[in-house]
């Protein structure tokens, strides 16, 4: 039997997949689990927020009847960032916060994840632990069931995202008066807050993609279609253009000239910004094995450090924590800034970014040119199974086939999606054909062995 939870939680498409009777059993499991960890509280409370999918009311529901079955007290705040639940779960004592987003996946898909009462994403071990309680529950639920008056409540707090966009704004003191911004929500958990969060530091605000209707979330928008942010950059002669996932917690951003600022040259802006303001922890950065290059080569002519990690941002932060770093992200926008969050947050991660464009007092393509990208290809595979993979002697030879073609001058990475059925085949270099002869090859390899 396969793990439950992925490297970001339990996800797939909502109903067929990832059920209520799933979500039920989940809210369920997590309560009695922190209720046999905690002596003096047989009631915890549990925190839960959502992005604007059509069926996260559904899962909401069904988490909240979960906790309360097992006696838990089910506090629901709405429609919110994903980084607010975080925040909420180590502000207000909680035992435990759930957000229910799929992130940037399409509306069809959902997804449910934890945080602990600290901010932190749940230990594997700690998954593995309420895992076990779902199992449990499926197979035969003799577990406590409350009655009477120890039944479990639901609470409904939407207030409670007021109090998240004042710590968002406590996270700068940069005025952004005078700069033109265009916004796009992904029509996603951002709609509601950061357009006010913008207006009240000054900006000269266009919002686009704000209009959440159950179907639209990541639909042609946001951070993983940027081309309609472009359009409306250059079309409002702004100064910088922000883009959102679905839940909020990674940011892209797109220059005046239209030019997209990834996750790399974020990291790079905000890096040396903050070593020029002395507030860059040992000089170092936390990247991961899909960090471009051209980052490596940036940081290190600035005079600072790069330590490198597995992809995913629990194991950036993993990193962060245990070294005493406090700067770290993927190129895909997921972006820690540890004095600020426990985890990443795409709110924050753009006042960053504004506040550097606006500290330098330099245009953001002239931040945004401090880092030079070198090509990469990135080809998805749609798998029937991503096991075995590593072991696979047709896709090890053409893996092995590419290196030597490429030899010094780039590098090739494959890696299974942690929360998709896809294979990933990276290519990168100086020579932009190479690489997609390189990695065409691979995928066409890969799809033959274990395409569905």
């Amino acid at each position: 039997m396969s793990r439950l939870f992925g490297t970001d939680g339990v996800r797939g498409e909502a109903n067929l997949e990832l059920t209520p009777e799933l979500a039920y059993r989940l809210g369920r499991a997590a309560t009695l689990y922190f209720s046999e960890k905690s002596e003096d509280d047989k009631q915890p409370s549990i925190i839960i927020g959502r992005d604007t999918r059509i069926s996260g009311t559904m899962f909401e529901s069904a988490l909240s009847a979960g906790i309360t079955s097992a006696g838990g007290r089910a506090i629901v705040a709405g429609i919110v960032p994903t980084p607010a639940i975080a925040y909420f779960a180590k502000s207000m004592n909680m035992k435990a916060g759930i957000v229910v987003s799929a992130s940037h996946n399409p509306y069809y898909d959902n997804g449910i994840k934890f945080f602990g009462g600290d901010g932190y994403k749940l230990p594997d071990a700690v998954e593995d632990e309420i895992e076990s309680i779902v199992r449990h529950i499926e197979m035969h639920d003799d577990l406590y069931r409350p009655s009477c008056g120890n039944i479990g409540t639901v609470e409904f707090r939407h207030d409670l995202v007021k109090h998240y966009m004042e710590y968002v704004l406590s996270t700068t003191d940069v005025k952004l008066d005078g700069m033109k911004v265009v916004l796009d929500c992904a029509n996603g958990a951002a709609y509601e807050v950061m357009p006010a969060v913008l207006r009240r530091l000054g900006a000269d605000l266009t919002v686009i993609h704000a209009a959440p209707y159950g179907t639209n979330i990541n639909d042609n928008c946001g951070s993983t279609h940027l081309e309609s942010l472009k359009e409306a950059v250059l079309e409002y002669k702004a100064d910088l253009g922000i883009a959102h996932d679905g839940d909020a917690d990674r940011c892209l951003c797109v220059d005046e000239k239209g030019d997209v600022i990834d996750g790399d040259h974020i990291l790079v802006m905000c890096g040396l910004d903050r070593m020029k303001q002395g507030k860059l922890a040992n000089n170092t950065i936390v990247t991961t094995v899909m960090a471009n290059i051209g980052f490596h080569q940036a940081v290190k002519a600035a005079g600072g450090k790069v330590e490198v990690t597995k992809v995913g941002d629990r194991y950036v932060l993993e990193n962060m924590l245990e070294n005493g770093h406090c700067l770290g992200g993927e190129q895909s926008g997921h972006i820690i800034f540890s004095d600020f969050a426990t985890t990443g947050d795409g709110l924050i991660t753009a006042l960053q970014v504004l506040s550097a464009v606006k500290r330098s007092g330099k245009k953001a393509s002239v931040l945004n040119g401090m880092m030079t990208s070198y090509p990469q290809v990135l080809i998805n595979v749609t798998v029937g199974t991503k096991e075995g993979w590593e072991e696979n002697t047709a896709i090890t030879k053409a893996i092995d086939e590419g290196n030597q073609a490429l030899g010094e001058r780039g590098r090739i990475l494959v890696r299974p999606s942690g929360t998709e059925p896809l294979i990933r085949v990276m290519a990168e270099g100086p020579d932009e054909d190479e690489l997609n002869t390189i990695c065409n090859k691979i995928a066409d390899v890969v799809k033959s062995e274990l395409g569905k």
